[in-house]
């Protein structure tokens, strides 16, 4: 038998380190040639390691959240035949471990001495007086107390200050404890009669369960993986980008009887149209005329690059967290070409599939909350473009035009620009321009 060791291999140019997200297996199993071993996270794309060996598990390289540096130690499995370390570098890790839980471990205590049995036992100390507002524990013998004493609605609840501190430390509303003492005080013991009952052990005055139940769990839940990326992303976003968010109302309705139109005919053969390929093309259209807002800026150099292609990052919600696929040249795509590759940028996404490359690069991004979306949001510009266009919930409202009373259905579209580089002038005729070309969506197929 040897020893294999399994290093972090090197996952792109200029990558010096990874962070370790999920481990697929655990000490002492044995593993096949090419099974996932574990999955690591680089900027917002995950990566899962396969094993190129057959062998038992032996050790794992790091904790979940770690973040391990390319070429240090993923894996370490017991293989048939020679492993590709030498005996000696097998055996340095364990003795260095044994050493290690050695210097951990206290030694064990020196033997007593006997009793001599003429020597009396010392006296136990005497208790020491439990103070006020130590809660009880029902160990103590019981003790015959009066019924607690109904209270009026709204009648300020009698306790002493020590009752009412302890109360507020545990959360609990004196109106709703009944009291025993005198004159229907609320005392210590009414307070542990209380937490008990809401507890689920009172007996048969327990309200476990029901919605008024004191609950007192609390759940740890690392920030890790995507996740963690995720609140790195907009911190850096919001810490380094002073963002102007403008709203606008838009009439979607003849739009909307385009696309039913569209699907209708189009549909079976082509694929349903959303409303994102309409928004996208707008977009593309808009940008011809605002160049500025299609552009990343390196605020470190000073420098604003602007495209001609439209590199549009499409936020996608998955079970991890927001990622922003993107659709390359949406300039170059008709309608359903856009919506196409958009759904398959989607489902890799949620499916944990989508590449380094199809996740970075973009110039600007749309985000859709869907059904969801709100009246208005302040979208989070994605670091470092310069803009991002959210859409909010489609309504059908009243609406005066020509004079008349009609339902319309309207959107608004919330979005935010990198002040720095766009001026709030350019930022709001852009919005109208797209609004303009979604009011009357024939404009849209005009070159």
């Amino acid at each position: 038998m040897g020893i294999h060791i399994i290093k972090m291999p090197d996952i792109g140019e200029g990558i010096a380190e990874v962070e370790l997200v999920a481990w697929h297996v655990q000490v002492g199993d044995t593993v096949r040639e090419d099974q996932n071993l574990a999955d690591v996270m680089t900027d917002k794309a995950a990566v899962e390691i396969p094993s190129p060996v057959a062998g038992k598990v032996l050790a794992l390289g790091g904790k979940l959240g770690e973040m391990m540096a390319v070429g240090s130690e993923l894996i370490r499995l017991e293989v048939e035949g020679e492993g590709n370390v030498s005996a000696d570098e097998a055996a340095a890790p364990a003795a260095a471990a044994s050493a290690t839980a050695a210097a951990a471990t206290p030694p064990a205590p020196a033997a007593a001495p006997a009793t001599p049995a003429a020597q009396p036992a010392a006296a136990p100390p005497p208790a020491a007086k439990a103070p006020a507002s130590a809660p009880r524990t029902g160990s103590a013998a019981p003790v015959a107390q009066a019924a607690p004493a109904a209270r009026n609605f709204g009648e300020a609840p009698l306790a002493s200050p020590a009752v009412r501190r302890r109360a507020w430390d545990l959360g609990i509303e004196l109106q709703f404890v009944p009291g025993s003492g005198p004159h229907g005080r609320i005392l210590h013991e009414d307070l542990d009669a209380y937490m008990q009952r809401a507890s689920g052990q009172g007996g048969p005055a327990s309200h476990a369960g029901s919605g008024y139940a004191m609950r007192t769990g609390v759940q740890q839940v690392p920030v890790i993986g995507l996740r963690r990326k995720i609140a790195e992303k907009m911190q850096e976003s919001k810490r380094r980008i002073p963002h102007f968010t403008y709203v606008e109302e838009v009439d979607v309705t003849e739009l909307e009887a385009l696309r039913g139109k569209l699907n209708a005919q189009y549909g079976k053969e082509r694929g349903k149209l959303t409303m994102i390929p309409f928004i996208a093309r707008a977009m593309v259209v808009a940008l011809r005329d605002f160049p500025q807002i299609n552009a990343r800026f390196d605020d470190d150099a000073g420098i604003v690059t602007r495209y001609d292609g439209v590199h549009l990052g499409i936020a996608a919600q998955t079970d991890g967290g927001l990622v922003v696929p993107v659709l390359r040249h949406a300039e170059s795509r008709d309608l359903w070409g856009n919506a196409a590759e958009v759904a398959r940028l989607a489902e890799a996404a949620r499916a944990g599939k989508a590449t380094r490359d199809e996740l970075s690069g973009s110039t600007i991004t749309l985000t859709s909350l869907g059904a969801l979306g709100g009246i208005v949001s302040t979208p989070v510009i994605n670091h470092p473009e310069v803009g991002i266009v959210g859409v909010n919930r489609l309504v059908e409202k009243p609406v005066v035009l020509g004079g008349q009373i009609v339902i319309r259905k309207t959107m608004n579209l919330s979005s935010s620009f990198d002040h720095r580089v766009v001026d709030g002038m350019d930022a709001a005729r852009f919005i109208q321009a797209i609004r303009a070309l979604l009011e009357t969506p024939a404009q849209l197929f005009i070159d």
